[in-house]
């Protein structure tokens, strides 16, 4: 996992050709100008997800992936999202392979995503978004998903 400001994105740069060109992506996009939905940057290796939504009060199931790596950023509001070593989880709470979706049950520590904040979860670390810091609230976000 790696949790950092938009500002410092270019040291991460280095870490391979994929995440460079998601990274890149990121730190580039117009986010004024491009809607909620799914943008392609890369056909199905790199894809963006933007996403306006309301912070719920807890999450109980932590998830992972095992195909893409999250880049997940903050546009504007802000969210807590539990973070865990995978293996640390205490089983499975249900998956869906397709979707490259599984949820887990344990526990997680909470990190704040705020306006100008990433984190870059690999298919080792289970995450549990969309929290609300305090009341829940409206937070537009990215994600983008690279293929491991």
């Amino acid at each position: 996992m790696i949790y950092d400001k938009i500002e410092n994105i270019e040291t991460y740069y280095g870490l391979s050709e994929r995440l460079s060109t998601a990274l890149h992506a990121l730190h580039d996009a117009d986010f004024s100008v491009l809607e909620d939905g799914r943008h392609i940057i890369d056909g199905d290796k790199i894809f963006m997800n933007l996403s306006t939504y309301e912070t719920k009060p807890s999450n109980e199931h932590p998830e992972a992936h095992k195909k893409y790596i999250d880049i997940q950023y903050s546009i504007s509001g802000e969210e807590l999202i539990g973070v865990a070593p995978l293996d640390e989880m205490t089983g499975i709470y249900s998956s869906d392979p397709e979707k490259d979706l599984f949820l887990y049950n344990g526990s997680s520590t909470p990190l704040k995503l705020g306006k100008g904040t990433f984190i870059i979860l690999f298919p080792q670390d289970a995450h549990a978004p969309s929290v609300a810091c305090g009341a829940p609230s409206t937070i537009r976000k990215a994600v983008i998903k690279v293929l491991v």
